[in-house]
């Protein structure tokens, strides 16, 4: 009996072991893979969130005060080598590369809309199109389509591709595709909180992320649509279609961030509720805010920053303040995102 359980024992001494090294192996592995990021510290502190200022919109309202802990920021959105790393080391398979679910499409429909016929649900993703003339911006159908085969290799559609583009910024990906992808890398996504305090980059109440004006002394800061080439969203045919540019080929803000405003919107980890500032109480201050429980209506998060296509008169959400929506499982070639760690 004793030899039966020191066996036991020692087989059970063994697993633990065995567990532990495997555990400690998991940890290097994503540790190194962190590791491969280009971080900046963002140091602790305390900030106005959201705006009173016109042209803030309700979403944005009332300001009001947070103090964030100090966290790791990668100082540029995640970019299509990087991805293609984590795709060639996991077989991932994203979302615009799988046949839609009508589960998903029907949350995000109209009540009593029907479900399409099964030949009709084919992988894809929304790829801005434009339009000849200038049309109602009350109808974004005007300027967005569904492309099927529209994915993070080929974002536009057949006949466009990353190959030359490693440094652009990873688009066609959906919350949960850049959910998988932190988790495989270890870090997560920043909170909405987070990311706007980021943005700023040390200057209280700027309306962007390198002061006060769009274009300081005529500088371009960000790749946002050109107002004076065309009125959003007119692509003239002797023009090529707006599209996101290489990281980083803007000013880094006050905390060494690239990309802030400007080229392709951003998933954060927070849902989305237009009314998520209503309970901010004057006088009181936040700490470290993780967003809403939930939704309210259809499930939509967070994103921010702005994106090629942000206007003077349609969003101009490339304002630090500004807040937008999006359908978690629909990628279009003008979202991606950028990871956080403690």
């Amino acid at each position: 009996m004793r030899g039966g359980a020191a066996s036991a024992g020692s087989a059970l001494a063994l697993a633990a072991l065995v567990a532990i090294a495997l555990s400690l192996l998991r940890s290097a592995s994503i540790a190194h893979r962190s590791a491969g990021a280009d971080m900046a510290w963002i140091p602790g502190g305390e900030f106005t969130m959201g705006s009173d200022a016109l042209p803030a919109r309700d979403d944005e309202r009332p300001a009001h005060r947070v103090r964030i802990s100090g966290f790791w920021m990668e100082r540029a959105p995640v970019t299509n080598a990087r991805f293609a790393a984590f795709v060639a080391a996991t077989h991932y398979v994203t979302t615009a590369e799988r046949v839609p679910e009508w589960s998903s499409l029907r949350a995000q429909s109209p009540p009593g809309t029907a479900a399409p016929a099964a030949s009709e649900l084919v992988p894809g993703g929304l790829v801005f199109s434009g339009t000849d003339a200038p049309v109602s911006l009350y109808d974004a159908t005007r300027w967005w389509r569904f492309v099927p085969g529209a994915n993070w290799r080929h974002p536009g559609g057949a006949g466009t591709s990353i190959v030359g583009h490693d440094e652009d910024p990873v688009v066609q990906v959906s919350y949960g595709d850049a959910q998988a992808y932190a988790r495989w890398a270890g870090m997560r996504l920043p909170t909405e909180a987070e990311w706007e305090y980021a943005a700023r980059g040390g200057l209280e109440g700027a309306m962007y992320a390198w002061g006060a004006d769009l274009a300081p002394h005529g500088m371009r800061m960000a790749n946002v649509w050109d107002d004076d080439a065309s009125p959003f969203p007119v692509v003239p045919h002797d023009r090529p279609q707006p599209h996101v540019q290489p990281v980083c080929s803007y000013p880094r803000n006050g905390y060494g961030l690239c990309d802030m405003a400007g080229n392709a919107w951003q998933w954060v980890a927070d849902w989305y509720r237009a009314d998520a500032y209503a309970s901010a109480r004057a006088g009181t201050t936040s700490r470290d805010p993780q967003g809403p429980a939930a939704a309210d209506g259809a499930p939509r998060r967070v994103i921010r920053g702005g994106s090629f296509l942000c206007s003077r008169e349609y969003c101009a959400s490339y304002r630090v303040s500004a807040r937008q929506n999006a359908d978690p499982d629909s990628p279009t070639n003008h979202i991606g995102f950028r990871l956080a760690r403690d």
